[in-house]
């Protein structure tokens, strides 16, 4: 009967984040360390689209995220770039 029949399952929230959050926590973390120094150039936006399996607009919104942080800075015809840390 259709009203005594059990649920087969429980619906659960995906856990995996957002591609451009991964982009984002990466790039945080390299800084962090010290992998990514002030300075260092990012790869281009479609080299980072590649490397991840994401569209160009996934990564630009990981460098907007980036940049509202103050973690990077982006040079018109240049590149983006490890922005140089605050005097502490």
């Amino acid at each position: 009967m259709i009203g005594d029949a059990e649920p087969t399952g429980v619906l659960t929230m995906p856990t995996a984040q957002p591609s451009f959050r991964l982009i984002v926590d990466e790039i945080v973390e390299k800084i962090r360390t010290g992998d990514l120094k002030p300075g260092d150039k990012l790869p281009s936006t479609s080299q980072l689209a590649s490397a991840y399996g994401v569209s160009n607009n996934t990564v630009y919104r990981a460098l907007a995220i980036l940049h509202d942080r103050n973690l990077i800075i982006g040079q018109q015809g240049r590149g983006t770039y490890v922005a140089e840390r605050p005097a502490q």
